[in-house]
């Protein structure tokens, strides 16, 4: 046998080996850093936790106790509807970026945040007392029809649908959408109602709201895996997707409905937070490649550190007053899509 090939394998399964090992212990670095920020979250706030009370509320919950119940019924639903919601944005923004090949993409800079907001508004103004599970499906149609609309109006200048115009198009009707829902809230006298949900927040997320919201997003993410192969190749390029026999016109609906779905359901509970699904996905490919196999599952553990920490920030900047949430994650996502933007228009 020739000792140059049996040489070269053995250097090929080594980085191979050595790849995995990496690309593991980056996972388990990411499952732990989102185990301790979220312990931390249910231990810091204006009430002084320590980490035992902490522990003795998950495990051993005692009702008489005032500790265990601002842990039970404020601090882990808040910190497990953080982390469910930022993996939806992030995800949903992976998705976007990997079907529309736009950097960037993102629920709230192409609008569709605004389109689920606006459908939440006419329900606050028109169905006030309308059950939580109609006003997810509010928001998801909302959701939709401002995507439809987007894409109408990105496609209807010659050359077709392409990134640039995608985030314009985008642009334009989240600042059409916001500024009717915005009329509309002033007009019957919403404001003070939807104030600090427009700014996104997680502090009114409830056990109620968990039991719809949790089963429907890891449900969407899951079915995110059986489209994660198709999504790596087409955002090689089209040529090479069709090429590769991959149907890339079904894989782009497919993959624009989970994200529709992930943004909708998450704008219901906790209002319109952008730049998640921008920043997060984009890290997500330093640190694990171009496999959207590896990407979706890296961007929801990262997008649910990001809004578990940001929600943490927005609690213990100002006790006891909060910050909006929106605003923590900005202070990431406006320089980062600047930077992005500009590099963009480099590269035109």
């Amino acid at each position: 046998m020739n000792s140059k090939w049996v040489h070269k394998f053995f250097r090929k399964t080594s980085t191979a080996h050595s790849s995995v090992v990496l690309l593991s212990f980056i996972f388990v670095l990411a499952v732990l850093g989102l185990l301790l920020s979220m312990f931390l979250a249910v231990s810091f706030g204006a009430k002084e936790i320590t980490m035992r009370m902490v522990w003795t509320a998950i495990f051993n919950y005692n009702p008489a106790l005032t500790s265990d119940q601002i842990i039970h019924e404020l601090r882990l639903p808040r910190v497990i509807g953080a982390a469910v919601i930022g993996a939806a944005f992030a995800v949903a923004g992976a998705l976007m970026q990997g079907v529309t090949r736009n950097p960037l993409a993102d629920t709230g800079i192409l609008g569709i945040n605004a389109g689920a907001s606006f459908m939440v508004v006419l329900s606050f103004a028109f169905f006030p007392n309308l059950p939580y599970l109609a006003l997810i499906l509010l928001s998801f149609i909302g959701a939709v029809l401002s995507t439809l609309f987007i894409m109408l109006l990105g496609s209807m200048t010659p050359g077709g649908l392409t990134p640039i115009r995608l985030t314009v198009a985008g642009a334009v009707v989240a600042a059409l959408l916001s500024s009717l829902s915005s009329g509309i809230a002033i007009y019957y006298d919403l404001s003070q109602d939807l104030a600090f949900w427009f700014a996104g927040g997680v502090a009114g997320v409830k056990w109620f709201h968990l039991k719809l919201l949790v089963p429907i997003i890891l449900l969407t993410i899951a079915f995110t895996f059986v489209l994660a192969r198709s999504i790596s190749v087409i955002s090689l390029g089209e040529d090479i997707a069709v090429s590769l026999g991959e149907k890339t016109k079904r894989i782009r609906i497919l993959g624009m409905v989970c994200a529709v779905i992930l943004a909708g359901v998450s704008v219901s509970v906790a209002g319109p937070i952008g730049f998640v699904g921008l920043v997060i996905p984009h890290i997500s490919r330093k640190l694990v490649g171009v496999d959207y196999r590896l990407i979706i599952p890296m961007s929801a553990l990262l997008g649910a550190i990001l809004l578990v920490l940001a929600d943490l920030g927005a609690r213990t900047v100002n006790p006891p007053k909060e910050l909006a949430i929106s605003a923590m994650v900005a202070l990431v996502g406006v320089p980062f899509f600047l930077y992005l933007a500009s590099r963009e228009r480099r590269n035109l």
